[in-house]
């Protein structure tokens, strides 16, 4: 049995001495007056990458969706079309402001939001479409806002892990009325937590600047609170190491994508296995190296995970549907369109993330390729069992895009 000589984790941020030195400095100058320079420079950096006017750094892309439903005064008796496979984070906020999340199916190719799915489900309390960038593949944004503009919705983006995403040459995050990003340590730009939410919508902007900071107006330095609101703030260090992750971010999404090719180049001609899908005109960041195995094999996703544990290796499952959650049983009118023979409850099931954090190098993810081949009992047929004895140059030597 192939066994990882060190256990190879599934995530991990890429860490340099240029992100511990901002962080330093941030803790010791970031006070008063000056707390919210690094906040700046943050948000300055990712609205000029995503291209679009507004960034504005919050603690998690939890909060980046609650203040855009909120901001867009979406509550209670409307309703929002959510995908049924997706972290729950994408849907909670829908409940947070008092609405209905409708989960409705993806498509089987890029695990995104089946636009078909989305307009079956539209009604008459429908307020907002919101779809979400899964694992790095982009929705069908055209689709999605052609049915919005038909049917008076708005759109919103889940870009939690899809920074570095491009469809035509334009940035995840830019494509609906506002967009979230995460910044979550196992995240494609890393800060150990912390979110960003985006948008050109002037008006938008301005509302969720004091929805973020209890009801009060930026710049106010009297406590004058117009309305009760959140606290949902970027601390200053957390956003110092978010200015250092974004210095190098081209490089950050050159090594997701090598780091793909080399799965690729193993896994694409392995029989009954398929990877995360990247259609024309689309060129996908590839946060987490994803497979979906074929159903003749027998295993579900949990016995995968266990498998490579044996093998030293870890996983993470497939985001489970929604829908089959303890947490959503009781939403009937949550549930009502989802159906047995939808792609999400058919492929879900077994679907893996690989090890895709930066220090994985061409070695280890040979190693990770031949003890899938081994426990999918597909051994003698993989071709690429012995390349990850054949490193590039980048092998052995980790994350340092």
């Amino acid at each position: 049995m192939i066994i990882a000589p060190q256990r190879i984790p599934v995530a991990g941020p890429s860490i340099t001495d240029r992100e511990a030195e901002l962080a330093a400095e941030a803790a010791r100058t970031a006070w008063y007056g000056n707390h919210y320079a690094y906040n700046d420079r943050f948000e300055r950096m990712l609205a000029d990458y995503v291209g679009v006017r507004h960034a504005i750094s919050v603690p998690h892309a939890t909060a980046a969706l609650h203040l855009i439903l909120a901001a867009l005064g979406i509550g209670a008796g409307d309703e929002v079309i959510v995908p049924d496979v997706t972290w729950i984070a994408s849907v909670a906020p829908v409940t947070y402001v008092g609405a209905e999340p409708v989960l409705v199916d993806i498509r089987p190719d890029t695990w995104c939001l089946d636009p078909a799915a989305v307009e079956a489900a539209i009604g008459p309390r429908t307020k907002a479409i919101l779809g979400v960038d899964l694992y790095g593949s982009l929705c069908d944004w055209e689709a999605l806002r052609a049915l919005a503009r038909r049917h008076g919705l708005h759109l919103i983006e889940d870009a939690a892990e899809a920074i570095g995403s491009r469809h035509d040459g334009r940035q995840a995050g830019s494509f609906g009325d506002a967009a979230a990003f995460s910044f979550h340590g196992s995240k494609t730009v890393a800060t150990g937590e912390g979110g960003m939410l985006v948008t050109d919508d002037d008006d938008l902007a301005a509302r969720v600047l004091r929805l973020r900071d209890h009801g009060r107006a930026p710049g106010d330095r009297f406590f004058l609170n117009t309305e009760i609101a959140f606290k949902y703030r970027m601390n200053a260090v957390t956003a110092a190491l978010g200015v250092a992750q974004m210095e190098r971010i081209d490089a950050l999404i050159a090594y997701k994508r090598r780091l793909f090719g080399w799965y690729k180049a193993r896994l694409g001609g392995l029989a009954g296995v398929t990877l995360n899908a990247e259609p024309p005109g689309i060129e996908n960041s590839f946060w987490m190296n994803t497979i979906i195995i074929d159903e003749t094999f027998g295993l579900d996703k949990f016995v995968l995970m266990a498998e490579f544990d044996r093998r030293n290796i870890d996983t993470r499952p497939f985001f489970s549907p929604l829908s089959g959650l303890p947490a959503f049983q009781e939403r009937r009118e949550a549930t009502r369109f989802v159906r047995p023979e939808d792609a999400g409850q058919r492929i879900a099931g077994r679907g893996l993330n690989l090890p895709s954090g930066y220090a994985m190098t061409e070695e280890t993810v040979g190693t990770v390729c031949a003890a899938l081949a081994e426990i999918l009992g597909l051994a003698t047929t993989y071709a690429g069992a012995d390349t990850g004895q054949h490193a590039d140059s980048h092998a052995g030597k980790g994350a340092e895009p």
